[in-house]
């Protein structure tokens, strides 16, 4: 890809950065992976597409003790929901540069995935998605979530049915990362990153539990009553997330969300201003500008 594609609206995409001596026309510095009103329009809709895939159980109405069964056409429609999104995001243009620091920070995030996961709940994936979001903005950040747990999925042997889902949530994170407030700097800085990661980290559990908890057919967790921590179908709403309140509790809040948000609050302390430093001077050579026309 070259350094220099067309951008929408009559302007052109460059692939150096403002700061450049001489009176040519002004530059403003954009996100990594550009994200414009229809792209962010996209990004929105396939959202809460996705959301309403994870959510879709508690929603319906079904008759008192009848398996709820997912719809075959979520197993494609997320994967297609995310591939559209991904090349909406990089019709915005993609400079050369920032896709090469893409694919490093992708292979990099494939490798830490495969080092933590399944230990205890440790997860190395998120301290460096949330400081590349961070850095490049959330359109990177989106992008970097979900090419980094499916190259992670395929080096763990871990594909299958909810595979999508744990891309999407990751985009989210990267996503939120990179709208952060821009005028936080230093500790300040620091400190709403790891604040933010802890509440990522156990949201993503949150979150990837709901997808799989309504069609489980008991749970087995010792001193407790497995009955209430299952999926009713047709029991009112408020029922059904206390149980599944209870239910992330035991099985995932305590344990494996905490570890994973144990990981990436001291990775984000030990190593975020380090790194923080490093994928900024990257960024200098990497950020998409856009000339004005004319």
């Amino acid at each position: 890809m070259s350094g220099r594609v067309g951008g929408r609206g009559g302007g052109r995409v460059g692939g150096r950065v403002g700061g450049e001596a001489g009176g040519g026309p002004r530059r403003t510095g954009v996100g990594a992976v550009p994200v414009g009103l229809r792209s962010a329009l996209v990004l929105a809709v396939a959202s809460v597409a996705g959301l309403m895939m994870l959510v879709w159980p508690l929603l319906v109405q079904a008759d008192p003790g009848a398996r709820v069964q997912p719809p075959f056409v979520f197993l494609v429609l997320v994967p297609v929901v995310l591939v559209v999104v991904l090349a909406e995001l990089s019709e915005g243009g993609i400079d050369s540069r920032a896709l090469a620091v893409l694919g490093v920070l992708t292979a990099v995030n494939a490798v830490m995935r495969g080092l933590g996961a399944g230990t205890a709940g440790i997860e190395l994936v998120f301290f460096l998605l949330v400081l590349a979001g961070r850095v490049f903005g959330p359109g990177f950040g989106f992008v970097l979530g979900t090419l980094s747990l499916f190259a992670g999925a395929l080096l763990t042997a871990g594909v299958g049915p909810w595979l999508p889902y744990q891309m999407l949530v990751a985009g989210w994170v990267g996503l939120g990362a990179g709208l952060l407030p821009r005028r936080l700097t230093g500790r300040a800085e620091l400190a709403a990153l790891v604040v933010y990661g802890v509440l990522a980290a156990y949201a993503y559990g949150l979150l990837l539990n709901l997808q799989g908890w309504p069609y489980l057919l008991g749970v087995g967790v010792p001193g407790v009553d497995g009955q209430g921590l299952t999926f009713v179908p047709g029991d009112p709403l408020l029922e059904n997330l206390q149980r599944f309140g209870v239910y992330t509790l035991v099985t995932s809040t305590t344990s494996w969300d905490t570890g994973r948000a144990l990981t990436t609050a001291l990775a984000l302390v030990l190593l975020g201003p380090a790194v923080l430093t490093t994928l900024r001077r990257a960024a200098r050579r990497a950020q998409v500008v856009r000339t004005p026309a004319g």
